[in-house]
């Protein structure tokens, strides 16, 4: 395990550490244009040659997830230190390993819908909060040869990373997400001849 951060050089994401990295865990809040977009396109690109990739809370507003999903990943948020119940919508998911119908973080950034992603692969947990927001709080998506989770607490002014359930998750996650197929380059292959012809 190792940690980059935006004051490294190249964010401490070369290619090479790519190219060596299994799973990425991204958090991110703010200073997000500060990733320089060569970085964002080089994590893309391993991700799709078999790289998995863990976007935790503001990270769904990345460079790299907006790459691989294609959208703007806007949302509607405040900060009123709602209480949030994660509802396991998907209970024999490998993510959910361990993680009852719910579990309750006391205090966490609101995130509501809308929420401009594509639709999951699989909608793992959604979000309610006591003031009656809802969330769609885990979600995982396949592109190319990687595994993407996004997973939504995670707000800085929160102990949410104690959290024993939010711990079980990110573990499950990284081993859900690790690679099976790892490609050293993107192919596109070309059919001489239509599929099924002699």
């Amino acid at each position: 395990m190792r940690t980059a951060t935006l004051e490294d050089e190249e964010c401490g994401l070369t290619e090479e550490v790519l190219n060596h990295t299994d799973v990425l865990i991204w958090w991110a809040h703010c200073r997000q244009d500060r990733v320089p977009d060569k970085i964002a396109f080089w994590v893309r690109d391993a991700v799709l040659k078999g790289m998995g990739f863990i976007a935790l809370h503001s990270a769904h507003r990345s460079k790299p997830f907006q790459l691989l999903t294609g959208t703007t990943g806007y949302l509607s948020w405040r900060i009123d230190e709602d209480r949030e119940i994660l509802w396991n919508v998907n209970p024999t998911h490998p993510i959910t390993r361990g993680i009852g119908r719910y579990f309750e973080l006391p205090h966490e950034e609101i995130y509501s819908e809308p929420f401009d992603i594509p639709k999951p692969d699989d909608l793992i947990f959604i979000g309610w909060y006591e003031g009656g927001d809802v969330f769609r709080s885990g979600c995982t998506f396949l592109r190319g040869n990687g595994k993407i989770f996004y997973f939504q607490p995670g707000h800085e002014e929160y102990p949410t990373f104690y959290d024993e359930n939010v711990q079980t998750v990110i573990r499950n996650a990284v081993y859900w997400a690790k690679p099976e197929v790892r490609r050293d380059e993107l192919t596109c292959y070309h059919v001489k001849k239509p599929l099924g012809t002699a």
